[in-house]
């Protein structure tokens, strides 16, 4: 019987996954691939990166399962050319079946991998599953892509509605795990083996209460409430199905919805846009003359600029990489308006720290704090951290949890006066975009 790849990247799980439905039900029979790129881990900063230690642990899974299927996960550690090579080598496969990824370095990867499939006269295939719709399937009547969040959300409901078991498919994965090829049990490649050490970060569940979603849209904004999912490393890992949480939301809550519609909608900027990786999508924001502080920037990064809601936010992220999506937009706000810090610079530093960091989301929350965005805050929006916290942690809660000396002679003062600060954004940014 001939071979077929099926290669896990941002979806580790055996059920509901669009790519290995298709590979199984293929007539080939599959080998599981995962490949820790080396590419990619080459550019992390920390040998302790938690989510490096999450993938390994999650592929790890994988692999027992598939043990007791009598199959197996291979893994390698490389660059993604050269374990094909190997790869083909091995198995003289027919085919590669695997799930889209749209970020900038993912589609130059595939592209590569793709021309040795020519050459090896194999098929490529990869199937939608990050997102409920992709690049081509909710555009304006013209055929433009949006790039307003508002008509988006409307016109992706109505497709939806039009198919929701086109939108919501369950891939039935199970009944066909009999595809799966026989193999002999291998062994794992350790993290320190690729230069990582294994973190003790505690992660998120992936099981969450049906009240919590319920509640969402009157308990998300309070960062000492347990009120957010926190299944944003599960979405960027593929660890739980898109699908299965949004035909959940459609049931029980508009609010959170809308949430899963905002990852379609940043993913599908970043595929028509993938300048915004680098660049401002409104271009003249460009012009901005940043400030960038090293010293206000490194005060930011600890959690030490003396707002108790930014400080709270970004040791929060320090110690648990993450942060509560709230005090997300008053720390950015905070960095680009009152700090007059380039986005970027903002930006990966979260990508640093994130668990849950996606390059869409991330690029976009960020352009829209700075207000170069697509739904971007205008410049004269300027978050007041001092009422923020007033209306969003008015006991000190969350504050008190993560900044242990607030209240103190040890707590720093302020880095900038907020009213000033407001006032030289304001100029700086008239300057820039006039």
């Amino acid at each position: 019987m001939s071979k077929a790849i099926f290669w896990f990247r941002r979806d580790l799980r055996l059920d509901d996954n669009a790519g290995l439905h298709h590979a199984l039900t293929s007539g080939h029979e599959i080998i599981p691939v995962f490949i820790f790129d080396k590419e990619i881990l080459d550019k992390l900063e920390d040998q302790d990166d938690a989510r490096v230690t999450f993938i390994h642990r999650e592929v790890s899974k994988l692999k027992s399962t598939l043990n007791e299927l009598g199959s197996d996960l291979k893994v390698y550690y490389g660059s993604p050319e050269d374990v094909y090579q190997e790869i083909y080598k091995e198995f003289q496969f027919k085919a590669i079946f695997t799930n889209r990824d749209y970020e900038p370095y993912a589609l130059d990867r595939d592209n590569k991998i793709r021309s040795l499939c020519k050459e090896w006269n194999c098929e490529w295939n990869d199937y939608k599953d990050h997102v409920i719709f992709d690049d081509g399937e909710v555009l304006k009547d013209d055929g433009d892509p949006y790039v307003v969040f508002t008509p988006y959300s409307r016109k992706w409901k109505e497709r939806m509605q039009k198919d929701i078991d086109y939108a919501f498919h369950y891939y039935n994965c199970k009944d066909h795990y009999d595809a799966f090829c026989k193999l002999v049990p291998s062994d794992i490649i350790h993290l320190n083996e690729m230069g990582f050490n294994l973190s003790g970060m505690e992660y998120p569940s992936r099981e969450i209460n049906r009240g919590l979603i319920k509640s969402y849209d009157k308990t998300r904004n309070y960062p000492a409430i347990d009120g957010t999912s926190r299944l944003g490393i599960h979405f960027r890992f593929g660890t739980i199905s898109i699908r299965e949480k949004a035909r959940n939301a459609k049931k029980l809550n508009d609010t959170f919805l809308n949430e899963l519609i905002w990852r379609d909608f940043y993913s599908m900027i970043l595929q028509h846009y993938p300048r915004v990786e680098k660049e401002a999508f409104r271009s003249k924001y460009d012009r901005i003359e940043w400030r960038n502080n090293e010293n206000e920037y490194y005060a930011w990064c600890q959690g030490k600029t003396g707002y108790p809601l930014v400080d709270a936010g970004m040791r929060e992220l320090n110690a648990t990489g993450y942060m509560h999506n709230r005090v997300r937009m008053v720390a950015a706000s905070f960095l680009t308006k009152h700090l007059l810090i380039d986005w970027r610079w903002g930006e990966a530093y979260f990508a640093r720290k994130l668990l849950d960091f996606d390059l869409a989301s991330n690029n976009g929350g960020w352009q829209w704090a700075a207000g170069s965005g697509t739904d971007a805050a205008p410049y004269f929006r300027i978050f007041n951290p001092e009422s923020q916290q007033k209306k969003f942690d008015k006991e000190f809660k969350y504050i008190k949890e993560y900044v242990d000396e607030f209240g103190t002679e040890d707590y720093p003062e302020p880095i900038v006066d907020h009213k000033e600060a407001r006032q030289r954004c304001l100029e700086t940014y008239k300057r820039a975009l006039n």
